[in-house]
């Protein structure tokens, strides 16, 4: 083993494959011009296993997003490796990336969620389109259990819309989530720290031209603007940095997680996911919010290495 060798882990099958390679090759380039030990490795899930043993390094910084990044996988596969990695752990990482077990996290600890239901697609053949309806106003959220960067979500206004996203979210998962739509301002929180202790970041405010925080407005120059730190007063500060802690705690996170939020119009805090591997393009939420507190990027990046328990 090369005891200083940091292999950053991207790319791979998932439908967010090249987002993934964005945030692996800016990672990279970080680490590098701290005078780190990296190298690059694109996920190729069938030998990745041989891949990593080979490589001899001494960490993998995971930045992989979706299918096998975060939902386990990886991080199954390097704990049997015995070789140590960032971010959350196995059971943290697959509940993160199950939108429908997340949510059962979230009732379960009292942690303030939208309103849902789980589907599974052989309930098609029964009248579910229907039944969604009798149970929800318009407008209401389809997602697909296990996607991330917003693939796989659609808000439908109406009936013919909703059979269709159905449809199309099935094609992702035989699980999907139908939510309660939550007006009001979306918002971010990242959370980082370990098992002794646990920080917030600034709040960031999302707005966009399209009025829309999906794939286009997530990683097209401009089409989103993130207001940081969140104009709110100091006691709604607290109150949803204290809710990101306790969400990132009730998962079971560790390193750096998002934990995405709407504040309705109500002034609650609805959690809406956690995102145990946050992207880290120069458009990304957390490489922002780590600015806002005084922290650049390629310290974000050795801090995250730092939490896995590596030392220069």
């Amino acid at each position: 083993m090369n005891q200083d060798k940091i292999v950053v882990v991207m790319g791979g099958t998932s439908t967010e494959a090249e987002i993934s390679r964005q945030t692996g090759t800016a990672i990279l380039k970080a680490l590098q011009s701290k005078g780190y030990n990296a190298e690059g490795m694109e996920l190729n899930p069938t030998t990745f296993a041989e891949d990593i043993r080979k490589s001899g390094c001494a960490i993998v910084f995971n930045a992989i997003h979706g299918k096998f990044g975060e939902d386990g996988m990886i991080q199954g596969t390097l704990d049997m490796l015995g070789i140590p990695y960032t971010g959350s752990g196995v059971l943290a990482s697959a509940v993160t990336m199950d939108k429908a077990a997340s949510k059962r996290v979230f009732l379960a600890e009292g942690i303030s969620t939208p309103r849902s239901q789980t589907f599974h697609a052989f309930e098609m053949k029964h009248n579910l389109v229907e039944e969604i309806e009798k149970n929800f106003s318009w407008p209401v959220v389809v997602k697909a259990a296990s996607q991330g960067s917003s693939i796989g979500v659609y808000i439908v206004q109406n009936h013919d819309e909703l059979e269709k996203s159905l449809q199309e979210a099935f094609t992702y998962n035989d699980e999907v989530l139908v939510e309660e739509f939550i007006q009001g301002r979306e918002l971010t929180v990242a959370v980082w720290g370990d098992d002794e202790a646990k920080e917030a970041f600034p709040i960031i405010e999302i707005t966009t031209t399209s009025g829309r925080y999906d794939y286009e407005s997530k990683y097209t120059k401009g089409a989103s603007t993130h207001i940081i730190p969140m104009p709110v007063s100091d006691a709604k500060t607290k109150e949803i940095q204290e809710l990101a802690i306790k969400t990132f705690t009730a998962c079971g996170c560790r390193g750096v997680a998002r934990v995405d939020m709407m504040l309705g119009t109500d002034e609650k805090p609805y959690v809406i996911e956690v995102n145990s591997v946050p992207g880290m393009t120069e458009l990304s939420l957390v490489p922002d919010a780590a600015r806002a507190m005084g922290v650049e990027f390629p310290e974000l990046c050795e801090r995250i290495l730092e939490m896995a328990g590596f030392q220069k």
